[in-house]
């Protein structure tokens, strides 16, 4: 996304920012009024971030952050002397580590040390966005101003802008927080991914309440093992990052963090010993009641699923721990909050005896049961999941992505998802063993692998066409996203044009 820049309000002295992270003075007297890690995005009076990656080295880049009006360089040792070799002549401040300065830095230089919004974030594995966006459309409903940062968009009001990663890089994340303050809005609402946390991409924010979801098994591509994982996650549960946490003990990870937890934590959950406890109400596995400190609350979440039951109730508890009024709070929360591609509805023609289409976000093994889980109860006919699984990504979990759909669907359609650099046919291998060790543990589930993942909705739609309403087809991984990334190059693809699409040619074809 283009980032907008804050209106700078004031500069900061390169010897203050300095001082600030405990580096010698620079050579230089020069005034930073802003801070980006891009040398594409410097702005003239940019301090330019120049920081050690796995490819290559941000000082490479300096001599043309200069000439776009970089004023000054934050870089490590490497750095200078890449820069010197280089003839780059700019006043630098020299630190071991510059990435983890960048978020106090980031703060300092774009006024966002104390800011007048009240913050909110939300780690864990599977509900970030979800949760994310009924704050957000609740906050909205009481008549406030928020705005929104995760892994499908960035909004600041009414301006909308696509999001590259869930949680921007720390410069990005202080100018978007910058210039939601500076329009008026009065709060906002954030995803923080593990990758944000281990990577410092967040420092320099203290939220008011971070919220736990859960924790099952991602990104060991990135994370050594899940232990690994979880303290990641557990990071945003100190005194840097946040005044309290709400944390969800309805699996073991969530208990572990109330035991490790740096801050005052609110438990919330099934378990009766839970501060806030969440219990279904009656027959509808949709209405439930919310009951916390001098809080009662009947709620109904206009998601389906166990798990947006728990998301609902989670934002719901959040906004009361955030100082709103519980009864406004138990009315905004069923405002529904149209997610993007979180078990998404895809209509089909009207008048069409159509199979339900819904597409989901979901990429892990968890996730994928769950929201299978969610869609079963309600279809009486079959229930047909096309899934794949990404490359370059953790590979442990490929044949465990199989299982899940096996275990609760009837028919899986194995395709691609985004393979990236990896073959395609043998990340559907893997996921193909997990489906095959279901059925030969007695599961009764029919598998089709069709590459093309174009051709794969098709074919679940056709697969189904006859039974009409009574049937559901699910696809799940790509949720929101609008490309296909195979061999590096991102191809546009949507699940749910796609869907679409594939239920009106089984309307024109007449497929039986």
């Amino acid at each position: 996304m283009a980032v907008p820049r804050p209106t700078p309000l004031s500069s900061t002295t390169l010897a203050n920012l300095a001082a600030l992270v405990g580096a010698a003075d620079p050579p230089a007297q020069v005034s930073v009024s802003g801070v980006t890690l891009d040398s594409r995005a410097v702005l003239p009076g940019d301090l330019y971030a120049a920081l050690p990656g796995a490819r290559a080295h941000g000082a490479d880049f300096a001599a043309s952050a200069a000439a776009a009006g970089a004023v000054a360089v934050l870089t490590d040792r490497a750095g200078v002397d890449r820069m010197a070799a280089a003839g780059v002549e700019l006043p630098a401040v020299v630190v071991e580590d510059p990435r983890s300065v960048l978020g106090a830095v980031s703060a300092r230089v774009l006024g966002t040390e104390h800011l007048a919004l009240r913050l909110v974030g939300i780690t864990g594995t599977n509900g970030k966005t979800t949760t994310a966006y009924l704050v957000h459309s609740a906050l909205t409903a009481m008549g406030r101003r928020p705005g929104l940062i995760g892994t499908v968009e960035t909004r600041i009001g009414k301006e909308r802008l696509d999001s590259v990663r869930t949680t921007p890089e720390a410069p990005e994340l202080h100018a978007v927080l910058a210039v939601m303050a500076q329009r008026g809005l009065d709060s906002c609402v954030m995803e923080v991914s593990s990758h944000a946390l281990a990577q410092h991409r967040v420092d320099g924010v203290v939220y008011d309440v971070a919220l736990f979801t859960n924790l099952s098994q991602d990104h060991l591509d990135f994370h050594a093992d899940m232990d690994d994982y979880f303290a990641a996650k557990a990071s945003l549960f100190t005194t840097e990052r946040a005044r309290r946490g709400l944390v969800c003990v309805d699996d073991a990870w969530g208990r572990r963090l109330v035991e490790r937890s740096g801050i005052p934590v609110t438990t919330i959950g099934t378990a009766p010993d839970a501060d806030w406890r969440i219990r279904v109400d009656g027959e509808d596995p949709a209405a439930f009641r919310l009951t916390g400190p001098g809080v009662d609350l009947h709620l109904r979440s206009s998601l389906p699923g166990d798990f947006n039951v728990t998301n609902t109730a989670m934002a719901a508890a959040a906004l009361v721990l955030l100082g709103e009024d519980p009864v406004a709070v138990g009315a905004a929360v069923l405002t529904d909050p149209h997610v993007p591609g979180r078990m998404e509805a895809v209509a089909a023609p009207e008048g069409a005896d159509a199979p339900r289409a819904v597409v989901d976000y979901a990429h892990t093994p968890e996730a994928i049961r769950a929201a299978l889980r969610a869609l079963r109860p309600t279809t009486t006919g079959s229930l047909v999941v096309v899934t794949g699984a990404g490359g370059d990504r953790d590979r442990d979990k490929r044949h465990l992505m199989g299982a899940a759909a096996a275990e609760v669907a009837d028919l899986v359609v194995v395709t691609d998802d985004n393979p990236r650099s990896e073959d395609p046919a043998a990340i559907r291998a893997a996921v193909l063993e997990g489906v095959e060790a279901a059925r030969q543990a007695g599961r009764e589930v029919a598998v089709l692998e069709v590459g093309d993942r174009r051709g794969a909705i098709r074919t679940a739609v056709e697969a189904v066409w006859a039974q009409g309403a009574a049937a559901t087809v699910a696809v799940v991984g790509k949720g929101h996203e609008s490309g296909q990334d195979v061999g590096g190059v991102v191809h546009p693809f949507d699940d749910r044009a796609e869907l679409a699409e594939a239920l009106r040619r089984a309307v024109g074809e007449g497929a039986a």
